[in-house]
């Protein structure tokens, strides 16, 4: 059993978060990353015990172009404020993992701008891929390159240079060294070339024990990347869509097909999917906006933080704040926030109670981390599940009907269960318990 497989991860984009900059004139140093040390105490207070952050080191503007994988952004600080924030983490019993941006760079990046300084005679020509100086581009540098998604200001890397290799791994190395962090979120990763990954693996199983790797993955058999060889985990984007739609649609059954579905891709061989599952993050509009009905909230976030896989919270996000794109931009889901503009929320601010409740339901219960999957209950309107370890079965239900709902679980292994969220006694009967649950609302029923 490593750390993440108790994860219950925090997610911070700190550019947004501190209010940095759009573009980056590389100046100035503001260490506004100290702005984010009052929120490693909120997130524990939540239940989080592990923290994504990045992307952080130097770049020119949203920090995915990156400039410099050793440096800390300046708008951000520097190396010590960064040393000092992952140490104050630590202290806190909160482990970090980095956005690691390997599989571009920024314009800015020293590999590339030696190419446009010595052209066809750069040493760095194949760090690159597809540099031809018969094309052309928007910059007009009298060459064309391969980008990441269709984006000339993110430079692709040719990932199969033992050079490129070589230089990604010992950045990794001393990331660790350097920062002591715990593992990184590889982004683009359904894009990183597999022996890359293969190659990335190695080094992480190296530099630290427990020290994970996930992908950002969108599409795709998660398998591929899940596995031995490549990566620990990947972003769960399909139970991220099933969340959301088998609310607003009132189905129940997407998201059990989805669980379903996520089982025979990675999990037939073992009882749990160590997934990183999420409602919301930077690149996608806060769950809190799109749900139609808002009171489904409560539902949603009872199954993201019970259904097998590692839950994440996205920053603001445990404050019901809302988030949309807006003509193709981001910025509206990566906003400036003040931590003490929320300093009532644990008491006058539902989702902010819940969120909290659902923090230390999960640590409290490692059923939730390791038990056995088994559907129980499934309609359009509610859905039930049991997780089971060791003989003891937790067993959550979920409603997401306009009106109250009651319905037998069964699979109950004990005489009584206790409701951890409101505290009803309900005494099981013949290996079931029969349940009433208010509209749009939820329960985590626990053995006694």
């Amino acid at each position: 059993m490593a750390w993440y497989d108790e994860a219950i991860f925090y997610h911070i984009y700190p550019l947004g978060l501190c209010g940095a900059p759009k573009q980056n004139t590389y100046e100035t140093v503001e260490h506004r990353l100290k702005e984010c040390l009052p929120w490693v105490d909120h997130l524990v207070s939540l239940g989080c015990n592990a923290l994504y952050i990045g992307p952080l080191f130097e770049s020119v503007g949203h920090g995915y172009e990156t400039t410099d994988y050793k440096k800390l952004d300046c708008r951000l600080g520097t190396n010590e404020d960064l040393k000092d924030f992952v140490a104050y983490c630590h202290e806190k019993e909160i482990r970090v993992i980095f956005d690691g941006v390997f599989n571009h760079t920024g314009r800015d990046f020293f590999a590339f701008q030696d190419i446009l300084k010595n052209r066809e005679s750069s040493p760095y020509l194949d760090w690159y891929c597809n540099v031809n100086f018969y094309g052309n581009n928007e910059y007009n540098d009298g060459f064309s390159y391969d980008n990441w998604g269709g984006y000339n200001l993110l430079v692709k890397l040719n990932q199969r240079n033992p050079a490129v290799k070589d230089y990604i791994c010992d950045i990794i190395r001393f990331w660790v060294s350097e920062f002591d962090i715990d593992g990184i979120r590889l982004d683009a990763a359904d894009v990183l070339d597999f022996d890359f990954m293969k190659t990335l693996r190695q080094t992480a199983n190296e530099v630290k024990e427990d020290f994970w790797l996930m992908g950002e993955v969108i599409h795709g058999d998660y398998g591929r990347w899940v596995n031995e060889g490549t990566l620990h985990s990947v972003t769960n984007y399909q139970l991220h869509k099933a969340l959301f739609s088998g609310h607003n649609d009132y189905n129940y059954f997407e998201i059990a097909h989805t669980i379903k579905h996520l089982f025979e891709m990675i999990g037939n061989n073992t009882n749990n999917i160590n997934l990183y599952n999420f409602v919301d993050n930077h690149d996608v509009e806060r769950i809190y906006t799109k749900l139609k009905n808002k009171d489904h909230f409560y539902p949603v976030h009872v199954l993201l933080y019970t259904l097998p896989g590692i839950p994440s919270l996205y920053y603001g996000s445990e404050f019901g704040i809302e988030g949309k794109k807006e003509k193709g931009s981001d910025d509206s889901l990566r906003p400036h926030l003040a931590l003490h503009d929320f300093s009532d929320a644990y008491t006058d601010n539902p989702c902010t109670s819940l969120i909290t409740k659902l923090g230390k339901i999960r640590q409290e219960t490692k059923e939730l981390s390791y038990g056995e999957y088994q559907e129980r209950v499934l309609t359009n309107r509610q859905f039930a599940f049991s997780r089971t370890l060791e003989g003891n079965a937790v067993l959550v239900s979920v409603n997401n009907d306009d009106t109250e709902a009651s319905f037998t679980i069964t699979g109950a292994t004990s005489e009584t269960y206790k409701g951890a969220l409101f505290g009803e006694i309900i005494t099981s009967e013949n290996g079931s318990i029969h349940v009433s649950l208010p509209a749009c609302q939820g329960e985590i029923w626990i053995p006694q």
